[in-house]
This record gives C-alpha cells, sequence and structure tokens, in this order.
C-alpha cells in the first residue's frame, strides 16, 4: 500500500508537538490535523476579554459543548450540558493548544510518583497503579525537553530534588519579584526550602525565539514574543521548516477507519469548509487531550474494535485525571515595610517563582500513622486581570456595595498591599465516577457525539490539599500577610487534565501497553496526557512533553531508524 505519510499525529499540544518535531527531524514524513487554527505571536495580544473572558482560542460551547455528570454533598448525580453548568473542559483550540496559555510552571514528577501503589499500598475507593516505566526512563527526555523546548530555572539542593543527568538547567531563571526574597526569609526561619520554581518561558534569546517581555500577563493568554515554550513556538514552527511536516487547520477528525485486521487504515476528518476528507500514513498518533482522545478511540469503532478502539476491555474512558489541591492567598501591606521595599514591591511583570517540596511525601503521624503521598504549594502573584479583580470587589460583609464604599475598596485592593497567592497540587485519586464515555444524545456543530465527563473527587484529594494548602498559609504569616485564606476544593481544576488511556503491561486493566502503543491496535499511539495511571503533584505538561518525546523515539525506531539525511536539514538546538 502506497502511503501520504510515515506519520499523522491528531492534535498539535504538548502530547503532539514533540512527536511532529522529532519524526520531521529524523528525516520522515509527518501531518498534523489540527482543529483550530494556527495563531503566531502577532495574534497574542494582551487582551484580558479575548483571553479571559471570551471564547476567543477556545470552542464555543454553544457549538462544541460536553455533557457533565456531577453529584452533590447528598450522593445525588446530576447531568447538565456545559453550555449551562459554568463547566468548560476546553483549554486552547489552536496549533500549540493550550501549551500557548499555560503558565509555564514545569517541575518534573519525582522517582516516587511512579510506584505510588508499591510506596504507599492501596486505597480504598482508589484505582491507584505504578507506572509500567521509572523516573531513569523518563529522566532523559525531561532532560530534552529543558534544551528543545527551553525551560529556564536554577537547581537549589532540597529533600525531595530529583536526580538529574544534567548539573543545572540551561537557561538562567527567569527575573524575579522582590516579593520572593519575603518568601525565601519566611521559609528560612520556619526552617524548610524555598525553591525557584523552573518556567518553560525563555529568560534570554534562543532557539530562534525572543526572550521574555515581563508584562505580567502570562497564564491564560498567549506569548506575544515566543518566549513561552509552546508546542507551536517551540517545536512546530521548526519541524515545517524541515519541509517534512504538514499542519492542516480546521481540521476536525471524525473517526479513524480501521479494516477486518484492526489495524488503522486511515483518518476521516472534517475540513472549514464542512467536507469530509481523509487521509492515510503508516503511523497514527492521536493527542487531542484526554477528554477528546477517549472521545475519539470511543467513536472509531470497526470491525474488531466494536466498542471503539482499544476498547475491547472497557477500559477507554476510565480514570480520568485532573489536578487536585487547594489554594489560597494574603496581602502584604505596605504600609509595614521600609519604605525602600514597599517601593520595590509595586513592581509589576516578574514572576514570583518559588516553590516549596518539603511535603512532596507527607511524614506526620498527627496527619497519618504512616507515610503519605503529599506535593507541591506554588507561590504565585493574584491573576492580574483587573476586570476579573475588580468585579470581585462588589460583595460586602451586607452583601453588594457600590458607589463611593467600592471605590475605596477598589482604591485598597489596588493600591495598599502586595496580593501573593498560594497554589498547591497533590495526586488527583483515579476512582470509578471520574471517567469519559460518549453521550448519544447531544451532537456538536458536525453531527459527532459529545463526550460526556462523569465527575468526582476522591476524599484523600481533600486531606492532602488542607494539609499542604495549610503549610503554604503558615509561610504567608511568617511574612506579615493579613487576611490570609485558605482552602481545599473537591471539584476538580479543569484546566489541568489527563488519565482516560492509562498504559500498562495488563491489557484487561489498561489501553497502552508501556510504549503507549493501544495494546489491539498494531500501528496506534497515544501521546498526549492520556497514558497517566497517575499525574503526581506537579502540573502535568513537562511530563506530558517528556513522555511524547519518549514516545517518539520508540517511533522512529519502528519506522526502521534515523533515516540519512543531511546535515543543513537537521533540526540544531543551540543553548
Amino acid at each position: 500500500m502506497k502511503y501520504e505519510f510515515d506519520v499523522c499525529v491528531i492534535g498539535s499540544g504538548a502530547g503532539g508537538g514533540p512527536i511532529a518535531y522529532s519524526l520531521a527531524e529524523a528525516g520522515f514524513s509527518v501531518v498534523v490535523l489540527e482543529k483550530g487554527k494556527w495563531h503566531t505571536e502577532k495574534d497574542f495580544a494582551k487582551d484580558e476579554l479575548a483571553s479571559s473572558l471570551r471564547s476567543t482560542f477556545t470552542p464555543d460551547l454553544r457549538k462544541e459543548p460536553h455533557v457533565v455528570q456531577y453529584d452533590d454533598d447528598q450522593g445525588k448525580w446530576h447531568t447538565k450540558n456545559t453550555y449551562r453548568s459554568g463547566w468548560n473542559f476546553w483549554n486552547g483550540n489552536v496549533v500549540g493548544g493550550s501549551s500557548n496559555f499555560m503558565s509555564g510552571f514545569f517541575h518534573r514528577l519525582k522517582p516516587v510518583d511512579f510506584h505510588l501503589k508499591s510506596e504507599f499500598g492501596a486505597v480504598e475507593g482508589g484505582n491507584v497503579a505504578d507506572w509500567p516505566i521509572s523516573y531513569h526512563d523518563l529522566e532523559p527526555y525531561y532532560d530534552k525537553v529543558e534544551r528543545v523546548v527551553g525551560v529556564s530555572g536554577k537547581v537549589v539542593k532540597h529533600p525531595h530534588q530529583e536526580p538529574r543527568s544534567s548539573a543545572n538547567f540551561p537557561y538562567p531563571p527567569t527575573a524575579e519579584h522582590p516579593v520572593s526574597d519575603l518568601i525565601d526569609e519566611a521559609c528560612d526561619t520556619l526552617g524548610i526550602h524555598a525553591i525557584p520554581t523552573p518556567r518553560a518561558v525563555l529568560s534570554r534569546p534562543a532557539l530562534n525565539r525572543s526572550s521574555c517581555s515581563y508584562n505580567g500577563y502570562c497564564g491564560n493568554y498567549g506569548c506575544a514574543t515566543g518566549a513561552k515554550g509552546s508546542s507551536r513556538a517551540a517545536l512546530l514552527d521548526q519541524a515545517v521548516k524541515t519541509g517534512r511536516c504538514k499542519v492542516i487547520t480546521e481540521a476536525m477528525v471524525a473517526k479513524l477507519e480501521s479494516d477486518q485486521t484492526g489495524k488503522i487504515t486511515h483518518v476521516k476528518y472534517i475540513d472549514k469548509h464542512n467536507d469530509v476528507k481523509g487521509v492515510n500514513a503508516r503511523i497514527y498518533v492521536v493527542a487531542c487531550q484526554a477528554i477528546e482522545t477517549s472521545r475519539l478511540l470511543l467513536m472509531s469503532k470497526g470491525v474488531k474494535h466494536p466498542n471503539g478502539l482499544g476498547n475491547n476491555h472497557g477500559q477507554v474512558g476510565k480514570n480520568l485525571l485532573f489536578a487536585a489541591g487547594g489554594a489560597g492567598s494574603g496581602r502584604v501591606l505596605y504600609s509595614n515595610l521600609s519604605e525602600q521595599k514597599a517601593k520595590d514591591m509595586h513592581e509589576f511583570g516578574t514572576f514570583v517563582n518559588r516553590a516549596v517540596q518539603d511535603w512532596y511525601v507527607i511524614k506526620d503521624k498527627q496527619f497519618f500513622d504512616s507515610p503519605q503521598k503529599g506535593g507541591t504549594i506554588d507561590f504565585v502573584h493574584l491573576h492580574p486581570n483587573p476586570v476579573v479583580r475588580s468585579i470581585r470587589q462588589i460583595n460586602g460583609r451586607d452583601g453588594l456595595i457600590w458607589g463611593k464604599p467600592l471605590k475605596r475598596k477598589l482604591e485598597a485592593h489596588f493600591t495598599e498591599g502586595k496580593f501573593l497567592k498560594i497554589e498547591a497540587f497533590c495526586d488527583f485519586m483515579p476512582n470509578d465516577d471520574c471517567h469519559v464515555s460518549l453521550d448519544e444524545t447531544t451532537t456538536d456543530q458536525w453531527g459527532l457525539p459529545v463526550a460526556k465527563v462523569k465527575v468526582s473527587s476522591h476524599v484523600r484529594n481533600l486531606q492532602v490539599g488542607w494539609y499542604l494548602v495549610s503549610k503554604g498559609a503558615d509561610v504567608l504569616k511568617q511574612m506579615g500577610a493579613e487576611n490570609v485564606v485558605y482552602f481545599a476544593s473537591g471539584a476538580p481544576a479543569t484546566n489541568l487534565l489527563a488519565g482516560g488511556c492509562r498504559f500498562g503491561t495488563d491489557p484487561t486493566q489498561s489501553v497502552l501497553n508501556p510504549d503507549c502503543r493501544v495494546h489491539d491496535v498494531e500501528n496506534l499511539y497515544v501521546s498526549d496526557g492520556s497514558f497517566m495511571p497517575t499525574g503526581g503533584s506537579v502540573p502535568y505538561t513537562w511530563t506530558i512533553y517528556a513522555n511524547s518525546f519518549r514516545v517518539a523515539d520508540k517511533i522512529i525506531d519502528e519506522l526502521g531508524g534515523r533515516k540519512n539525511i543531511p546535515t543543513e536539514d537537521i533540526i540544531t538546538v543551540a543553548v
């Protein structure tokens, strides 16, 4: 059979970009199918309405909803269309996906994250599982992401520092706000370790991209300089330049067709003119994001796959992961600082860049008799959006306020002190009531069944979340912050998604093998966050990038190894 491409990648985010980049660099032909448009730096203005309050870079929920099932405090389940519910699982519908809009906190997983069940035992009501690979299998690819995507940071010794093959990050830390000094002082007093937060943001020009401009608007916003290591800026731009990677935008993949043997034969997609088209390749890679990857596999039924691709044992969509933890905040009053420190605190644009991982494993008998998996505490600015922050000031103790009292409250909020936020990340416990299926009664604008997302949070998420945010609050109080509040929540954070197609060695309990190839489909891989059995206690993006580079190497080996191509056609990475 004559193939149009060596590899077809569906999705262009953190899971798809490394595949396209690596295969094109190795001399193979790649096509990437992306449902969204191709936006570049010039399209990413710092427009609060466009980036945070409207669906400029995400689908219109009237045309592309999900159906969400959630339980209340009485154990009763409710089902709502996301257009009506306030939930939104879309985080980026453009080339590069949600990696365009991430904050870029790039913490690695640690060795313990790969064997949680062996280390801490089973948890009642939870589906915790060991990974089929180790940290040392993935470590070289974490290192590769630092160099190829561009990670800025500084290695500082602390109790849970993971092993590294390189002594330090390839780029120095991004510029830091003076409030970081107050965090360092407070942590020193408390006997804990404040560490610089690695960020996928270039602190100096490199990799054919500019450095950070420090304008204060990063998370939720696209990067106007190319400093942020999005899949588009860091990988796909480079892959396309080789002439061996083609990106087809506004291409909604409807189905992966398979033959009598169960092998994928071609992809059927709907283009921007609503015409149905197809493309074929030797190998196919799905990287649509956790919910949409499960949805596509479930829609792709065939003779050998009557329940959907990879679903002969009913595992597709199971064990969906979000991020668990909590948050808090406090305000350092300028009036409590020296004149110079107060002046320094007014700086706007630089990052806090501080985290604490002293409780990545909790050994506190007042919490549990035995050690338990803990997590990461990040210190960040309040989101800079003035409209959102202003709206929150209209609530007073006795109801809504307006006029002069509202003006004075706004004045105090924006001028009297520096707000600091804590974000605590802990493992989201996979469970039977958190999964993806198809809703056959609700369709999207193309007439395709939408994903039904059942959401349930395990009590362990709350237990660990409360513990971590209380420790973060202690730091804020030690800094002298006023009005320190903190909370843990059972509501999943919809901007952090993984699971649904976990990898493993047992086909009856997993969708993918350790190489992330679908167990019963010889030419189909999944390379986004769907593969993760557990998520660790950090944001997922770095791990998704690293694993995708690992999967790319497996595919290159399957295709016979790197091709001999002219030196000038090889993508070079200068550090």
